[in-house]
């Protein structure tokens, strides 16, 4: 089977949505292929942070957004020890309409998104179907091919095709793509803890131990548990069993301690293989890639998502006019990478600071907690929580949604 349409999406993720909903409003066709049959997946990124929110009131999505079940987290806490922490970020001291981060499952999200696309004549949505190969031809990228669950298998041929299929992506095995990877020195270990009546978390919390530490996200009926170690042992977790891991996390989160026989196993404890790296180009004729297909993030300040959502809104406002005449040079599409660029290295650097003053310290138990300098100078200074909530909640360079995408409220 082959098709045609102006743009196709690889990857029905916070990029793919939001990049195929907003060509559409601008009467693009555009095609988004999701190889699965829905979006529910446990331990996607499910921070939504002020200027995301911003972004979809500006998209008339805000008051649908407000009704889906969420928490919010007003503060980014560090401990000093067992009985105290520092206000690292203080998101109610920005000045945006939304002065904290809504944590939410991702495909409630995913869903608005798609429900909202939806109603545009020019979007499609294909869930069930796996791009599993870029079309080149002449030295460009002219489309995809697929390949449905049920077996069936053809071609999308497509003026533009966008990679939003995460860190593993197809276009990342082009030889033009190449990458520059930074150093890691944490893996985490995602888990869920119930949540009990009247408990009341409006912070992300972490805990630390004795080189581990946690890091506590409220939702609104459990909780979602970071568990953050050295990179490289989750052969050994696994080899020691659930009873060794329970031991290890319940003498870090005392406080729900008395829930962790919950994990039945260690299926249980999705383990996350941390990365951080970025392509050195995020093009070829023919070929964008934008979000983690582009620059894989760290979890640390939980931006993976915000960044995505920027992309697509910058690829969507520079590329409409071009796609409406037909025709995307590289020279539009190295506009795209240009404009994103700046505001990824610098929160990659941030993460790569972090990971080498904060966690790696931590980890291999050279240090019980933050920098000392850092925290005494927060103590003493706490306005200065207004610059790490900016960087992340808002981000640097957010973006706006472009006017042909604006809709009133409902």
């Amino acid at each position: 089977m082959a098709e045609r349409t102006t743009c196709v999406v690889i990857g029905g993720g916070p990029a793919g949505m939001m990049l195929g909903l907003l060509l559409a409003r601008a009467g693009i066709e555009v095609t988004v292929l999701e190889k699965h049959a829905d979006f529910l997946r446990d331990f996607r990124g499910d921070t939504v942070h002020p200027s995301t929110m911003r972004l979809l009131d500006e998209l008339g999505l805000g008051e649908a957004f407000a009704k889906l079940p969420q928490s919010r987290m007003e503060q980014i806490v560090f401990p000093i020890d067992e009985n105290d922490y520092v206000v690292v970020g203080d998101l109610r001291r920005l000045k945006v309409p939304h002065p904290y981060i809504a944590i939410t499952p991702q495909w409630d999200l995913l869903n608005l998104l798609a429900e909202a696309g939806e109603k545009e004549p020019t979007f499609r949505l294909r869930m069930r179907t796996e791009a599993t190969e870029l079309i080149r031809e002449g030295g460009r990228v002219r489309g995809v091919r697929y390949r449905a669950d049920d077996g069936t298998s053809g071609e999308i041929r497509a003026e533009l095709t966008v990679a939003c299929d995460g860190r593993w992506s197809i276009a990342r095995e082009l030889p033009q793509l190449r990458y520059k990877e930074l150093p890691v020195p944490i893996d985490a270990w995602w888990f869920r803890l119930s949540r009990k009546p009247g408990e009341n978390r409006s912070s992300l919390r972490p805990t630390l131990r004795d080189g581990r530490f946690a890091i506590v996200i409220p939702r609104t009926d459990f909780y979602q548990i970071a568990y953050i170690g050295k990179k490289g042992i989750d052969p050994l977790l696994r080899a020691r069993g659930i009873e060794s891991f329970r031991r290890k996390a319940g003498g870090l989160l005392v406080d729900l301690a008395d829930r962790l026989d919950e994990l039945a196993s260690m299926d249980d404890v999705k383990h996350l293989d941390v990365r951080l790296n970025r392509l050195r180009r995020w093009h070829i004729d023919g070929l964008l890639c934008i979000g983690d297909a582009a620059h894989a993030m760290s979890p640390i300040g939980g931006v993976g998502i915000n960044l995505a959502v920027q992309d697509a809104v910058a690829a969507a406002t520079l590329l409409a006019a071009p796609l409406r005449r037909g025709r995307v040079s590289g020279r539009t599409l190295a506009k795209v990478s240009r404009r994103r660029r700046l505001p990824t290295v610098i929160v990659q650097t941030l993460q790569h600071i972090l990971h080498r003053t904060v966690a790696a310290p931590l980890v291999e138990g050279n240090r019980a907690g933050p920098p000392k300098a850092a925290t005494t100078v927060l103590r003493r200074l706490p306005w200065l929580s207004f610059v790490p909530a900016y960087l992340i909640g808002v981000g640097p360079r957010p973006e706006h949604a472009p006017a042909f995408a604006r809709r009133p409220p409902g």
